[in-house]
């Protein structure tokens, strides 16, 4: 039943985001929340573009969970309402574009909400070590989705692919309420999808990646993979994250590389070094997007690996990640 339940809620998920777009793409800009061509030196967008995808996501995802009743389970409202936190501060942030201190105080603050209603990881044997590494990840994987926002449909797409993952597995942990929330945000993201792929209709703007980004991060803590400790696990989300991950390492690497402030947005994103290289828009953002569905395969395919083998795997991963963007750094420079 869970599975049909699952496949339900995908299903009403897309529909409602696909309904409620237009409207929203036409409401949106009289709040000011608008992308202003050429108005930094990275932004190549030729008109106006409405900042729609995290009103659309914070309206469908709170809108179907609510008529599911997932409020009444303690996790799931955790997750829930830490990650509208970060949704009204990134809005704040598509409205008056707020200094990077008082992003990251909206960040953590969300992390402290999550962590206060009883969500946050349990690998160490000092709580104190479990929180500081709770909002360290968190924060660290709502900026990588902020960061790989870099092109149409890009986080979009890579966020429907952790949702689906996130989908399958919670249910075979039998973590059934994050299974439906999962296919929740799998169908929102799909319902975005369509109108955020290139060329978009509308942007997700930090409100939309930052929520994303959050909420994934707060499901990758609340999974539990059956017959396994988070101590034997921990790589999982590492690499379900993976090319978000890789993108914000290599842009701060680079930043700091050449001296340029690591909160400026430019054109030095992983997206953007592969079109240098000589791909597609189209391609470029395929090629990311297929990167992230092998990572994500070969995580859970670890899963059942004896442990030696598994972190040989993820130390393999990692090696091809350092050689990846040393390849990229040393081929593409921003002009």
């Amino acid at each position: 039943m869970i599975i049909l339940l699952s496949f339900k809620n995908i299903f009403l998920a897309a529909i409602l985001a696909l309904v409620i777009a237009p409207l929203v793409q036409l409401l949106v800009p009289r709040a000011g929340l608008v992308d202003i061509p050429n108005r930094e030196p990275h932004k190549q967008h030729l008109q106006v573009v409405p900042i729609a995808g995290g009103v659309i996501l914070a309206i469908t995802i709170t809108a179907i969970s609510l008529w599911q009743e997932l409020w009444t389970s303690p996790t799931v409202r955790a997750l829930l309402a830490s990650s509208l936190v970060l949704f009204l501060f990134g809005f704040w942030d598509d409205l008056k574009s707020l200094p990077p201190l008082v992003k990251l105080i909206g960040q953590i603050l969300g992390a402290l909400i999550l962590i206060g209603l009883g969500v946050q990881v349990r690998m160490l044997p000092q709580n104190g070590l479990n929180i500081l590494l709770t909002v360290l990840w968190v924060v660290g994987i709502t900026n990588a989705y902020n960061f790989v926002d870099s092109m149409d449909g890009l986080a979009v797409g890579l966020g429907a692919q952790a949702a689906a993952f996130f989908m399958l597995v919670t249910f075979d942990a039998g973590q059934n309420d994050l299974s439906v929330l999962s296919a929740i945000l799998l169908g929102t993201c799909v319902g975005c999808f369509f109108y955020n792929s290139l060329p978009a209709r509308f942007f997700m703007g930090d409100s939309g990646s930052q929520f994303l980004g959050f909420l994934l991060a707060a499901l990758a803590i609340a999974y539990n993979p059956p017959g396994f400790e988070q101590l034997a696990s921990w790589y999982i989300p590492i690499m379900l994250m993976g090319v978000p991950i890789f993108d914000i390492t290599l842009v701060v690497y680079s930043r700091m590389r050449h001296k340029r402030p690591v909160y400026k947005a430019s054109r030095d994103h992983s997206y953007h070094r592969l079109v240098k290289m000589g791909m597609s828009s189209n391609r470029a953002v395929l090629s990311m997007h297929l990167a992230a569905l092998l990572l994500g395969c070969l995580a859970f395919i670890s899963l059942g690996l004896p442990p030696l083998l598994a972190n040989i795997i993820f130390a393999s991963v990692l090696v091809i990640a350092a050689a990846a963007l040393i390849l990229l750094e040393s081929k593409t420079q921003e002009p």
